[in-house]
């Protein structure tokens, strides 16, 4: 019997995947916990849009990824911070301070989590990566000063 799963199952295969089972297996065991549907017209034209949905929604993200990522590369933020004797700062920049000024100096809004921004505690230029999707990013100089 062919089943379309609703949910990984551990050993069978991955949610969305076509899969060949018994049928005592799909009837006592998978239909029941609903982690798979009998294969269908139905059911595949359901399985065939949410892979497109899917897809759409990759492609758009990606599209929104490389827009931001030509908006930012290469661009200078500017960090004001205040500093102790010799230019030492009081704490350091982390990267949700660079992602704040990202957002308000360029209008794009980027987790913190996707900044890679190495310890700075002194004044100065340092070289930021914003890594706004898998195999695009950005790369920025942070500024700061007084």
């Amino acid at each position: 019997m062919e089943v379309i799963l609703n949910q990984d199952v551990k050993s069978l295969g991955k949610k969305g995947q076509k899969v060949t089972v018994a049928e005592g297996y799909a009837r006592n065991f998978l239909f029941p916990r609903k982690l798979a549907v009998e294969v269908s017209a139905q059911a595949m034209t359901e399985l065939k849009n949410r892979e497109a949905a899917n897809q759409h929604r990759i492609d758009t993200d990606i599209a929104n990824a490389k827009a931001a990522a030509a908006k930012l590369d290469g661009k200078t933020i500017r960090v004001t911070a205040k500093a102790g004797a010799n230019g030492r700062l009081f704490g350091s920049i982390t990267s949700k301070e660079a992602a704040t000024e990202i957002e308000k100096q360029f209008g794009v809004a980027i987790d913190k989590r996707k900044v890679v921004l190495a310890d700075i505690k002194q004044f100065g230029s340092y070289e930021c990566e914003v890594k706004l999707y898998q195999g695009i990013s950005a790369k920025l100089t942070v500024v700061v000063g007084e």
